[in-house]
């Protein structure tokens, strides 16, 4: 997700709170208006576009106007709490999974059961339940999923000789060649912190598999076992072939190192194709699961559902409804398809006509999953993915070692708390 620029920068969410707050959208004042504040994560440019593309789309059909207010995607991430309980838009950007039904818990949005009345039918069963908070209510609206595994540039791979591996070994022995080839093998950067997150999720669930990784991440399982710690063993046979500067690096600038044919590969969302703007590129890209280590083979993948939720303020302005509604549709979709095409529309009748090779292969890999994960931030208590996993993980990739014991106390400690 991106946060929403307002003008031509990023705004704290203090600054987004309080033109919200004097917009006079939403709340009581608000039932009866034609107005509504969206507030967006989606900073970067692609996914800028694309939903101002779908804003255009729908106040052309309703005559509705829209208030698009963009905040940069960490800050709207890292914040969502504090701009919850303050002045926040009708409606914003947010993911499926553990962080909705967390925020609905807290009664910080509202129930959008009647805008599912009118998509319903046309989400998948997965969909729905991934958009129900525990009490049996829907709260999201999805727009797109998209799939995390390896991208890399098929011409370099030919140049090279290198074929897609299936097995860690094999994933091992390939970047040692790339190495010795005069590449970085995996492109790798986490400046931002939870780019990593991905990397432990698939290490975590091909070693032990998805239940295992979703009882973590519930802490149903202590972090402090031989299974953790055997993620991490698993992962320090990579090390050597990430990007040396991984931790100064935002996944953008990771992406272009991709793109220029200085790395072999790398692990991130289909949304890193947003980065290649050339053509020749963006046509020479090509994908490859998370190889097999131990248990369930490829059958677990990693895609996350983006969309559109309403604050409880939100919750009062049917026009911010029907805005959830329209994203919902297929023209929706395809209005914001029109613009992104790194991620894949989620509406069963929405028109993929348009899709490329790539995008169907991307769309097999999610439809032929026995397990979707949410990612380890959506999966897992807000404050565990934050507070807890981010340091940890940069530690772990400072100098290779962990302390799964510190893991375990912290999480019982702030799941305890819940």
């Amino acid at each position: 997700m991106t946060r929403r620029a307002l003008v031509s920068g990023a705004v704290s969410l203090g600054a987004l709170a309080a033109l919200a707050a004097c917009t006079g959208t939403g709340g009581g004042s608000s039932t009866a208006s034609k107005t509504l504040t969206f507030g967006s994560g989606s900073s970067d440019d692609v996914p800028k576009r694309a939903y101002a593309a779908v804003v255009s789309a729908f106040s052309k059909k309703t005559g509705d106007k829209v208030t698009t207010n963009t905040v940069a995607h960490n800050d709207f991430q890292n914040n969502i709490n504090t701009y919850l309980q303050g002045s926040p838009d009708d409606a914003f950007t947010w993911f499926a999974g553990y962080r909705m039904r967390y925020y609905a818990g807290k009664g910080l949005v509202a129930p959008v059961d009647d805008v599912w009345k009118k998509i319903g039918g046309d989400f998948s069963a997965g969909l729905a339940q991934a958009s129900t908070g525990d009490d049996g209510k829907k709260y999201f609206v999805p727009n797109y999923n998209y799939p995390w595994g390896f991208f890399y540039r098929k011409s370099v791979w030919q140049a090279k000789g290198y074929t897609v591996p299936t097995k860690f070994d094999d994933l091992v022995t390939l970047a040692k060649q790339m190495q010795s080839d005069g590449l970085t093998p995996i492109a790798f950067a986490d400046k931002d912190g939870w780019p990593a997150m991905g990397t432990f999720d698939y290490i975590n669930m091909r070693t032990n598999g998805y239940q295992f990784h979703m009882d973590l991440t519930a802490h149903k399982e202590s972090w402090d076992q031989k299974k953790v710690k055997d993620v991490f063993d698993n992962w320090k046979r990579l090390l050597p072939f990430q990007s040396t500067n991984a931790l100064g690096l935002t996944w953008q600038e990771a992406a272009q190192t991709l793109g220029a044919g200085k790395a072999g590969m790398y692990l991130l969302g289909s949304f890193v194709t947003q980065q290649f703007t050339d053509p020749t590129v963006l046509a020479d890209i090509d994908f490859f699961p998370f190889p097999e280590i131990a248990v369930e083979g490829t059958d677990s993948v990693e895609a996350p559902i983006d969309g559109l939720m309403l604050s409880k303020k939100g919750g009062d302005n049917q026009a911010a409804h029907d805005f959830l509604a329209f994203i919902g549709s297929a023209a929706g979709q395809e209005a914001y398809f029109s613009v992104d095409k790194s991620n894949l529309m989620t509406v069963k009748t929405a028109d993929t006509s348009s899709y490329s090779a790539f995008n169907k292969k991307l769309a097999g890999v999610i439809a032929d999953a026995k397990h979707i994960s949410q990612f380890f931030d959506r999966d897992a208590l807000p404050a565990m993915a934050n507070n807890v996993m981010i340091p940890a993980l940069q530690g772990f990739l400072k100098d290779g070692t962990i302390d799964t014991g510190s893991l375990e106390s912290q999480a019982k400690a702030l799941y305890a708390a819940q």
